[in-house]
C-alpha cells in the first residue's frame, strides 16, 4: 500500500502564514500599548456612570463609580474624547510611554447651552454646606488620633480640647451629637471610656480613605438624627496592588490594597497598632501606664457586571489600659493664694474596650439615571471598666517660693468601678436615588435596627477627711463622727431591647435665575423609636445661589428641625435606672454662609463665611468629665447657641493646601426656667491655623505646622451637684504642634535609581515636635473638699507636655 504525505495546500499555506505575520503585529502592538485611566466626576464631584471614553477607533465607559480604563497606542499624541447627554464634550490628549500607565481624574460639566443647567466650581467644598478634606493630608498630619480628628480640630466650628482624644465638638455641641459614616454605614463608638487616655486611635483609617466630607449644621435629610455634625467618610477602591506601611515610637500600621486587572474586584485591608505610654509619661504625677490599642478593618468590593456589585466593609478594635499610679502633686490656685495637692496612690485600673463592626452592600444600577443600595450592618461592643484606687492627699497652702505654709485638710479617697457594658446593634436599610434630568434628582431611603444593649454598673466613691466619711449633702457642723456614708453610690444592673425606624426622602434641583446659578434642596426626615413610642419628623432644606457677577462667589442658606433620639447613656438616670419617657433632644439650624474664590499671590484662595443661630428645645442636661458624659436623664432644660465661623483656605505654599480659621460661638442651657447658663461645652473664641510649607531649594524637605488657641471650657460641676453653683473657666487652650518630613523618593520629582529603591513609591522619615512650647493645657477637674470649711476646690488635671515622635512611612 503507497504510503501518502499530505501537504498542505496553498490555501492553507497562505492561511498560516497571515496567521503568523497577524500573531507577530499583534504582539508588536501589545507590546507598543499604554493604559490610560482614571475617575470622571460631575462639577460637585460626583461620579458619572455611562460616559464614552474614545480614542476614534476603540470607545468605553464608566461603570458606576466614574472609573474607566482604556489601552491606547503608546509613545505618540492621542486625543481621548468624553462625552455624555447633557454635558458639555471634553477632549483630553495624552502621551504616553510603552508599558506605562496614566491616572487622571476628569470633570464634565453641564452643558451650559441645556435650560436651567447650573454650573458650581468647586475645588475644596461641596456646594450643600460642607467642607471637603485632603486624605493625604490625614495622613501626614501631626496627631495622635490616626489624622481625622486632627484635621477637624484646625476647622473654625471644631473644638477639640484634648490631643488625647479622637472625639471632638461642634459648635457648643457634646461629643454624642455628631454623626460618623463610613461608606454609608453609621458607625458607633465605646460607652464607658472616660478620657482620652483609654481611647487610642480613633476609627477612621487615613491610609484606607479615598474622601472626606465634614458638615457643623444644616445638612441634608439623607443624613441621620443627631444635633450638631456630619462626618462622611468614603475608603478606596485600588485599581493595582499598593502597600503603605508606617512606623514610629507610638506603633505603626500596614495598609494593603489591590485590584483584579478586569477591574472587577478591588480590597484594601489595614492594621494598626499604638502604645502612648512614652507621651502619656509627661502627665503630671508618676504612673504605670500601659495603653495599647490596635485594630483591622478591610473593605471588599465585587462587581458582577456594570450593573450589579458586592461591598463588605469589617472592622475589629480592640484597647487595653492599664494603670498603676503612684503619686501626684499639681500646683494651682492664683498668685495671691498659691496652693497644692500631694496625692499618694495605691490600686490599679484595668480597663477593656472591643468592638466589632460589618456591613454587606448590594448594589444596583439599571441605567445611568437609577441607582438602588440595599445594607445589612451589625454592631458589636463589648467593654470592660475595673479599678480600685485610693488615695491620701495633703491638701496645701503655699508661699511665694511655693513651699508648704498651711495645711488645710488631710485626707483619703477610694473610687471603685466593676462595670460591664455590652451592646448589639444589628439592621438593614435601602438607599436609592433617580435622577428626573441631568439637572434634577431625588433621593430616598428606609432604614431598621434593632438595638440589645446589657449593662451591670457598680461604681462608688468613698471621701475621708481626718477621720470622717464625708457624704455627698454634707454640710459643716452637722456631721456624725459615727457616720459612714459613700460620697456616691450607683449600682444598676440594666436590660435594654428596642427596635428603631427612620425613613427620609430629598429632592434637589438646579436651574437658572436671571443670570445666577442656583441650586436648591429640601427633604424631610422620620423617626420612630419603641421603647418610648416617640415619632419624629424634620423637615430640612439647602439653597445655593451663585450670581453672575465677575467675582466668583457664592451664597448659601441652610435650615432644619433636627432630632436627637436618645440612645442607652442619654435614658440611664445618674442613680442607674432607666427612664423610658425621655423624649429627643430638638435643634433648629438657621446658617448664612458666603464663599469668596479669588486669586492671591498668583494662587487660588478661598474665604468660607457662616454665621449661625440654633435653638434648642427638650434638652437632656448632662455632666462632662474629661470625655465623659453623664446625662440627667431629663428633658427639662431648653437653650441656645448663635456664632459666626470663617476660614481662608489656599496655597500660602505654591503647590500645597493649608487653612487659618477663626470662630466666636456661645451656646446656653436653660434649666427648669431657672435662667441662661453656659452649657459645659460652651465654645467662645478660637483660632487654628493648618500650614503646609517646603524649602525652595530642596522641596523634599517638608513642614506642617498645626496651631490652636481656644476659649477654656467651663469647668463643670462635681458629679450630683447643682450646675448653677459652679460656672468658672478652664484655662485657654494653647498649642503648637511641628512636623518636619524629609522625603527619600516620591512618586513626581524624586524617583528611585536602582533594582531595589524601584520597589518604593515614595520613603519618607519625619520628627513630630507635639506641643513644642510645653504649654500644659487643662481637660478637666479634680473635686476636694475641705472638711474645716465648706470649700470645694477644683484641681486642673493636665493634658500631655512636649513629646518628640519619630517615624518612618514608606509607600509600594
Amino acid at each position: 500500500m503507497k504510503k501518502t504525505t499530505l501537504q498542505p495546500t496553498p490555501s492553507i499555506s497562505i492561511r498560516i502564514n497571515f496567521l503568523v505575520i497577524f500573531l507577530l503585529i499583534a504582539g508588536f502592538t501589545y507590546a507598543q500599548q499604554a493604559t490610560f485611566k482614571g475617575k470622571v466626576f460631575d462639577e460637585y464631584q460626583l461620579p458619572l456612570m455611562d460616559v464614552s471614553v474614545s480614542d476614534g477607533t476603540q470607545t468605553v465607559y464608566t461603570d458606576g463609580d466614574g472609573n474607566f480604563s482604556i489601552e491606547i497606542t503608546a509613545g505618540t499624541n492621542v486625543s481621548i474624547q468624553f462625552e455624555q447627554e447633557g454635558k458639555s464634550t471634553f477632549t483630553e490628549t495624552v502621551n504616553i510611554s510603552e508599558g506605562e500607565t496614566l491616572e487622571k481624574y476628569i470633570i464634565l460639566a453641564t452643558s451650559v447651552q441645556l435650560e436651567g443647567a447650573v454650573i458650581f466650581q468647586r475645588v475644596t467644598e461641596k456646594p450643600l454646606n460642607s467642607i471637603s478634606l485632603d486624605p493625604a493630608a490625614m495622613e501626614t498630619s501631626i496627631g495622635m488620633t490616626g489624622g481625622v480628628a486632627e484635621m477637624l480640630g484646625s476647622l473654625p466650628s471644631v473644638s477639640i480640647g484634648s490631643e488625647l482624644t479622637s472625639q471632638y465638638r461642634v459648635r457648643g455641641g457634646n461629643f454624642d451629637e455628631n454623626l460618623i459614616y463610613v461608606n454609608g454605614i453609621e458607625i458607633y463608638k465605646p460607652q464607658l471610656i472616660r478620657s482620652g487616655e483609654q481611647e487610642g486611635l480613633g476609627f477612621v483609617n487615613p491610609a484606607m480613605t479615598d474622601a472626606v466630607n465634614f458638615s457643623a449644621g444644616g445638612w441634608e435629610a439623607k443624613y441621620g438624627d443627631k444635633m450638631s455634625s456630619v462626618l462622611d467618610i468614603i475608603y478606596k477602591r485600588p485599581k493595582e496592588f499598593e502597600a503603605t506601611l508606617e512606623a514610629s515610637l507610638m506603633g505603626g500600621s500596614l495598609t494593603l490594597g489591590t485590584g483584579s486587572k478586569d477591574r472587577k474586584f478591588s480590597g484594601i485591608v489595614g492594621a494598626r497598632y499604638q502604645n502612648r505610654n512614652l507621651v502619656l509619661n509627661t502627665l503630671d504625677g508618676e504612673s504605670d501606664f500601659n495603653p495599647v490599642y490596635y485594630d483591622v478593618q478591610a473593605n471588599l468590593n465585587y462587581k458582577f457586571n456594570s450593573k450589579w456589585e458586592v461591598s463588605f466593609l469589617g472592622a475589629m478594635t480592640e484597647s487595653k489600659f492599664e494603670l498603676v499610679p503612684k503619686n501626684r502633686d499639681t500646683k494651682f490656685g492664683t498668685l495671691d493664694t498659691p496652693m497644692s495637692l500631694t496625692v499618694f496612690y495605691d490600686g490599679n485600673e484595668e480597663d477593656r474596650f472591643a468592638t466589632e463592626s460589618a456591613s454587606l452592600t448590594l448594589r444596583h444600577t439599571p441605567n445611568s439615571k437609577l441607582d438602588l443600595i440595599v445594607d445589612a450592618f451589625a454592631f458589636h461592643s463589648k467593654e470592660r471598666e475595673y479599678f480600685d484606687i485610693h488615695g491620701a492627699y495633703l491638701l496645701n497652702e503655699l508661699d511665694g517660693e511655693g513651699n508648704v505654709m498651711t495645711t488645710y485638710d488631710i485626707g483619703s479617697q477610694i473610687d471603685h468601678a466593676r462595670n460591664n457594658f455590652d451592646a448589639l446593634v444589628i439592621g438593614a436599610q435601602h438607599r436609592g436615588r433617580y435622577k428626573l434630568d441631568v439637572n434634577t434628582d431625588i433621593e430616598w431611603g428606609v432604614k431598621y435596627q434593632r438595638e440589645d444593649i446589657r449593662d451591670l454598673l457598680s461604681e462608688w466613691q468613698y471621701l475621708d477627711s481626718t477621720g470622717y466619711s464625708i457624704p455627698n449633702n454634707y454640710y459643716p457642723g452637722v456631721l456624725d463622727e459615727s457616720d459612714l456614708m459613700l460620697n456616691y453610690q450607683v449600682n444598676a444592673r440594666n436590660e435594654l431591647a428596642s427596635n428603631r425606624f427612620s425613613g427620609y426622602a430629598q429632592y434637589t434641583k438646579k436651574f437658572f435665575w436671571g443670570g445666577s446659578k442656583v441650586l436648591v434642596n429640601g427633604g424631610v426626615r422620620a423617626t420612630y423609636w419603641d421603647f418610648n413610642e416617640e415619632f419624629n419628623i424634620s423637615p430640612r432644606a439647602q439653597i445655593a445661589v451663585k450670581p453672575d457677577w465677575d467675582s466668583e462667589m457664592t451664597f448659601r442658606f441652610n435650615t432644619g428641625l433636627y432630632y436627637q433620639p436618645p440612645f442607652y447613656r442619654e435614658v440611664r438616670r445618674l442613680d442607674g435606672s432607666l427612664n423610658n419617657e425621655v423624649k429627643a433632644q430638638q435643634s433648629i439650624h438657621f446658617i448664612l454662609g458666603h464663599d469668596y474664590e479669588f486669586k492671591m499671590w498668583n494662587s487660588p484662595f478661598k474665604l468660607t463665611t457662616e454665621a449661625y443661630y440654633k435653638m434648642f428645645n427638650d434638652l437632656n442636661p448632662y455632666f462632662v468629665d474629661n470625655v465623659r458624659i453623664r446625662y440627667t436623664a431629663d428633658n427639662n432644660a431648653k437653650g441656645y447657641g448663635y456664632g459666626v465661623d470663617m476660614r481662608l483656605f489656599g496655597e500660602f505654599v505654591p503647590g500645597v493646601d493649608s487653612w487659618l480659621s477663626l470662630s466666636y460661638a456661645r451656646a446656653f442651657q436653660n434649666i427648669d426656667d431657672r435662667g441662661n447658663i453656659p452649657l459645659p461645652t460652651d465654645p467662645r473664641f478660637k483660632a487654628s491655623i493648618f500650614f503646609q510649607d517646603y524649602m525652595p531649594i530642596l522641596p523634599s524637605f517638608k513642614v506642617n505646622v498645626n496651631l490652636v488657641y481656644a476659649s477654656g471650657l467651663p469647668n463643670g460641676a462635681p458629679p450630683l451637684t447643682d450646675p448653677y453653683d459652679y460656672q468658672n473657666y478652664l484655662t485657654d487652650y494653647k498649642r503648637v504642634d511641628i512636623g518636619f518630613i524629609k522625603e527619600f523618593i516620591n512618586q513626581n520629582e524624586l524617583k528611585a535609581s536602582g533594582d531595589f529603591w524601584r520597589n518604593f513609591k515614595e520613603l519618607s522619615l519625619g520628627i513630630d515636635l507635639f506641643n513644642i512650647f510645653d504649654i500644659r493645657n487643662e481637660i478637666s477637674n479634680t473635686w476636694v473638699r475641705d472638711v474645716n470649711s465648706s470649700m470645694i476646690y477644683g484641681v486642673p488635671n493636665r493634658l500631655t507636655g512636649r513629646f518628640i515622635n519619630a517615624k518612618i512611612r514608606m509607600k509600594f
